[in-house]
């Protein structure tokens, strides 16, 4: 069994530095608007939302269940790389 403490702090680590990148992705498409650039920070938003809403869904929501958490961060996950998967083909 994960320990609580210890899934709390590698998600908040994950979080960070999910919303780090995001943010610095923000700032080079707003500098050079690039679509690329939007359609990568568009993907590790999603990515990162994905590890958010797993975290609350897991520590907030007892009645969804841990199995639940997973589905919804790995369904996000797979929609955030799809999107930064576009963003290595926009022109």
């Amino acid at each position: 069994m994960t320990h609580p403490i210890l899934l709390t702090a590698l998600k908040t680590i994950t979080l960070l530095i999910g919303a780090t990148i995001t943010f610095f992705s923000y700032r080079a498409y707003r500098r050079t608007e690039v679509p690329a650039l939007r359609a990568l920070t568009i993907g590790f938003g999603i990515v990162t939302l994905g590890s958010l809403l797993a975290g609350v869904v897991d520590r907030f929501i007892a009645d969804l269940g841990r199995e639940s958490a997973i589905v919804v961060e790995s369904a996000l996950t797979a929609v955030g790389f799809a999107v930064i998967l576009y963003s290595l083909y926009v022109e």
